[in-house]
């Protein structure tokens, strides 16, 4: 069947279309992705939520599909979510004087938890807030939330939450309260639609900030799930140099092009990789430098990654949670033996759709290439899923 893109969102700014692909024939239409409940912890503002609108909509990113192989069009790209950021107020009083110490010894390192939702799931915003080389957290401090839905041009306030303590927090989404986080609970008020959203938080003492990307999916969604290190970058410890030397690593050649290729026939991207966790925000960093298509991103919640077997465990675990809500990849891909057996653990399937990069895998037979140029020709031929 011919995949068509259904209508799930209007700017009353601009005419922003945000688009998710369906079934020719399915039940269409979009639900409503809300929440349940407030959010987490104290809340220090009231009443409805304040929104700032920007200059303009929000820029797409990619090709339209080029048509060949008779499978119709493709789904327009995923929004960039570049809206310029909202005015954030002056900076307050730290609530405890040794945030500020902590604060003011160390570089900002926050990091947010990107998410893939059901409409109608419960819609956790989680980031983690912490500063300087030995990531110290921050407790009990103001954060404030805001929200740019569909990723348009607007900004919406809604509220303010406080960092938790160690462990106050249960165990949400597979994330573990370590001190430091906001588990934010989007209010059914909202009714966040599908498609992709935006979300920033803000420290309240010195106005630093974490994004998180929440994308609301039906089951059964197109999507890819790509490793990073040595799959999307040229050696498996490149990004570890160049965190020393403050520069970005380079990419693999024609490997921004093949997952463009394959996100413009209307597949979601998810770029799983087992590096530390802090290390969440210079993987988005190599994304957006070198061209990938927008995706969500996760880090292992280690603050020394995984390798080996610490890394299949993470990695079928993600797996586990996206197959949990009815999203099973259609491709993948990987460079080590710990990515086969995650793949393989996570049931991708066909065997020629788990793509390793200059690794022979004689263990789950998955199929390797020498060069990513190899699949371009395949890729642009390929028709949007169903």
């Amino acid at each position: 069947m011919l995949a068509r893109c259904v209508l799930t969102g209007l700017t009353l700014s601009s005419i922003l279309l945000a688009v998710a692909c369906s079934d020719e024939g399915g039940t269409g239409g979009g639900g409503s992705g809300e929440g349940a409940g407030t959010a987490d912890g104290p809340s220090t503002s009231a009443g409805p939520s304040t929104t700032s609108t920007t200059s303009g909509p929000s820029t797409t990113t990619g090709q339209g599909g080029d048509g060949t192989g008779g499978g119709g069009n493709a789904c327009p790209p995923l929004p960039l979510c570049d809206a310029p950021l909202p005015d954030l107020g002056q900076e307050r009083d730290w609530i405890h004087t040794s945030s500020s110490i902590t604060a003011a010894t160390g570089f900002a390192n926050h990091r947010g938890r990107d998410m893939f939702y059901n409409p109608g799931d419960d819609i956790w915003v989680m980031a983690k807030f912490a500063y300087g080389v030995f990531d110290d957290d921050i407790t009990d401090e103001d954060v404030d939330v805001y929200l740019n839905r569909d990723c348009g041009s607007a900004w919406e306030s809604l509220g303010t939450v406080r960092t938790t303590e160690d462990g106050e927090h249960p165990t949400t989404e597979g994330v573990e309260d370590t001190g430091g986080w906001v588990f934010f609970k989007v209010p059914p008020r909202l009714a966040l639609g599908e498609g992709r959203h935006r979300f920033l938080m803000a420290v309240g003492g010195d106005l630093s900030t974490a994004e998180v990307f929440v994308d609301i999916v039906k089951p059964g969604t197109p999507l890819i799930v790509s490793d990073v290190d040595g799959t999307l970058t040229t050696t498996e410890t490149e990004e570890f140099t160049a965190l020393l030397t403050g520069s970005i690593p380079d990419s693999n050649p024609d490997s921004p092009e093949v997952l463009s290729a394959l996100a413009d026939k209307g597949y979601r991207i998810f770029y799983m990789t087992a590096r530390p966790h802090f290390l969440v925000g210079r993987t988005r960093e190599f994304v957006e430098t070198h061209g990938y298509p927008p995706g969500l991103v996760h880090t292992s919640l280690s603050l020394t990654g995984a390798t080996g077997s610490s890394a299949v465990e993470y990695k079928s675990g993600e797996l586990a949670m996206l197959a949990a809500r009815g999203l099973m990849p259609a491709w993948a891909f990987g460079n080590t033996d710990s990515d086969a057996e995650a793949y393989e653990n996570g049931s991708i399937l066909p065997l020629d759709q788990r793509i390793m990069f200059q690794f022979d895998d004689t263990v789950f037979n998955a199929r390797t290439i020498d060069a990513y140029a190899e699949l371009l020709p395949e890729f642009g031929a390929a028709t949007p899923p169903p």
